[in-house]
């Protein structure tokens, strides 16, 4: 079936050329009647912009990039698709990159990804956003990107970015498991090179301080984001001759995985252990039982940080007449209860490490 084109929806719309490309690039300057009219022809025809076309018309992009070093799938899927939607709002395009987050010429690396595929600007994520040598270096030559970071509070710093309150959300994460009546809550963090790791530790630690409960550094087992990770920690932990009433995993994914390593060992979840995760991944709903985490709306936040990059890309570069927004804008992870926690009981003797 043939590709509808532009001149099909003029054709359709019973308007000009001109008139649809205003439409498409959201100028104002046309009348809302006329507007409805070419975008009911759009939806009718299943036409979609061709960003790279436009490209070399005006000489202005329509396509931005996403860059990603996270050993997450669900967490990097999520962002294409809040990035994706954003995008297809906006009639750009979208290019998708991953990169190996600790290279030495990783500017050089996405300043020469930018150039070769003619990119208006980057949407960072962590941990590239995190890195401030790097977030110079790409604006000092020219970079237009916007950064999803993990912070308390706006940075405030001349760059845009979406922010994300970690350690708050970790701290309620763990004041529910003290108010359950958990005495030892061991923590298995995730990647340290990811500052949302140690927002979530230091979340964790303030609750503990909160309620007057020493922080036992050996309840806390260094890893990364990862199932393999969250398996073997919790394996250490529940060798313990006096183990955790609850781990506290910095993800879903290290959360599935103590929930392996409690039932490879006979451990009843949530009586014997209650297991909490982070990020409210498919993990942590098709896991048995689900996981209690904090729901972060991933898709949501990497869509208003696309948009975020867009808004700054009309006001700088006059892709249309008209303001938008380019406020930066924070999220709050929710807490989602659900049945892998519990009050405390007794483990059998039997179920007990030898350490």
């Amino acid at each position: 079936m043939r590709r509808s084109t532009i001149k099909d929806v003029a054709e359709r719309a019973e308007v000009s050329l001109k008139t649809v490309s205003r439409v498409i690039n959201n100028e104002p300057s046309v009348a809302s009647a006329t507007r409805a009219r070419v975008a009911q022809a759009i939806a009718e025809l299943g036409y979609e912009p061709d960003p790279s076309a436009r490209n070399l018309r005006n000489g202005l992009s329509f396509v931005i990039g996403l860059v990603y070093d996270n050993p997450n799938p669900y967490h990097i899927i999520a962002m294409q698709k809040g990035v994706l939607a954003a995008c297809r709002e906006n009639g750009f395009g979208l290019q998708i990159q991953p990169v190996d987050s600790t290279s030495p010429s990783l500017a050089d690396e996405l300043v020469d990804f930018v150039q070769r595929s003619r990119l208006a600007g980057l949407v960072l994520t962590a941990p590239m956003s995190e890195r401030k040598d790097l977030v110079d270096a790409l604006a000092a030559r020219g970079v237009a990107l916007v950064r999803i970071i993990a912070a308390t509070e706006d940075p405030d710093d001349g760059l845009p970015c979406v922010y994300v309150d970690d350690r708050n959300a970790a701290y309620e994460i763990t004041e529910h498991l003290i108010q359950l009546g958990h005495r030892r809550i061991g923590f298995l963090w995730g990647g340290p090179q990811h500052r949302s790791s140690g927002e979530r530790y230091a979340g964790y630690e303030k609750a503990l301080q909160d309620y007057g409960m020493a922080v036992d550094a050996g309840l806390v087992v260094s890893g990364d984001y990862t199932f393999d990770d969250g398996f073997r920690g919790a394996r250490c932990l529940l060798a313990l001759r006096e183990p955790p009433t609850a781990i506290f995993g910095s993800n879903d994914e290290i959360a599935a995985g103590v929930l392996a390593a409690a039932k490879s060992t006979g451990i009843g979840v949530p009586y014997e252990l209650s297991i909490a995760g982070f990020e409210d991944s498919p993990f942590s709903r098709q896991s048995w039982p689900p996981l209690t985490t904090a729901k972060q709306a991933t898709d949501g936040i990497a869509r208003q940080a696309a948009r975020l990059l867009i808004a700054s890309l009309r006001r700088h570069h006059a892709y249309a007449d008209h303001p938008m927004t380019t406020r930066n804008q924070g999220f709050m992870p929710q807490l989602v209860v659900r049945g892998s926690t519990a009050p405390p009981q007794l483990r059998p003797s039997s179920s007990k490490g030898n350490q």
